[in-house]
């Protein structure tokens, strides 16, 4: 059973309840863990929803970063972490990044719609909005904030509930989450592959330097 797109539009009762009780079991198990060293063809699998990738195309690093929008590791990597990681290699064409979406329950799902639904362009900053005031939607009613976030980005409260009601993006998410579980052994947010090596968790800005130079050098 797929995720059902009424739980999104429901403000009658508290979301997390609400949307859990129409879940497959498929969303909050783990599907059965793939080898810790993926092939470059299972990695490059962007899925259905596809790579908003920022940085230069050229650049000889390519970061990809699995996260939960409710994840509160993946919040503190966004806001500490990711800022001088953007500084030293994204904005000076040394490494790309994109972050796909594995959404550990029903209100990051909603995160990672809303966040689409911006465009590409809207994308990142919209996840680090999200993600700088995870505390202030993460609670019984999401939605009221949650359209407080989108108008600022100029999603009209129409747009806010269709992007919430569309099924395919819904599932095309759930999609990237499966091949992640069950191709990559992703298993926990947030969970880096750099240049396809796997580093789990909150990484600080020296450790993912470390690893960053070590292909510099090596070019």
């Amino acid at each position: 059973m797929s995720l059902t797109r009424r739980q999104f539009v429901n403000s009658a009762a508290p979301f997390s309840l609400a949307f859990a009780a129409g879940l497959g079991a498929s969303f909050f198990t783990s599907p059965a863990r793939a080898d810790d060293n993926p092939s470059p063809a299972d990695l490059a699998d962007a899925g259905p929803v596809g790579d908003i990738m920022i940085g230069s195309d050229k650049a000889p690093v390519t970061i990809i970063e699995y996260a939960s929008m409710t994840c509160p590791h993946c919040a503190h990597f966004s806001e500490t972490t990711f800022p001088e990681l953007q500084k030293r290699y994204i904005d000076t064409g040394k490494a790309r990044f994109t972050l796909r979406p594995f959404p550990l329950d029903a209100l990051a799902a909603a995160g990672f719609m809303l966040a689409r639904c911006g465009g590409n362009d809207k994308y990142m900053p919209i996840v680090e909005t999200l993600f700088a005031k995870q505390q202030e939607w993460m609670v019984k009613e999401p939605l009221p904030p949650l359209k407080d976030i989108a108008k600022q980005f100029g999603i009209s409260e129409s747009d806010f509930n269709q992007c919430l009601a569309n099924q395919k993006l819904l599932d095309d998410i759930q999609a990237v989450r499966d091949h992640a579980a069950q191709k990559l052994g992703v298993n926990s947010t947030p969970t880096f592959f750099v240049n396809g090596k796997k580093l789990v968790g909150d990484v600080s800005i020296d450790q993912m330097a470390k690893e960053i130079d070590s292909y510099l050098k090596a070019g």
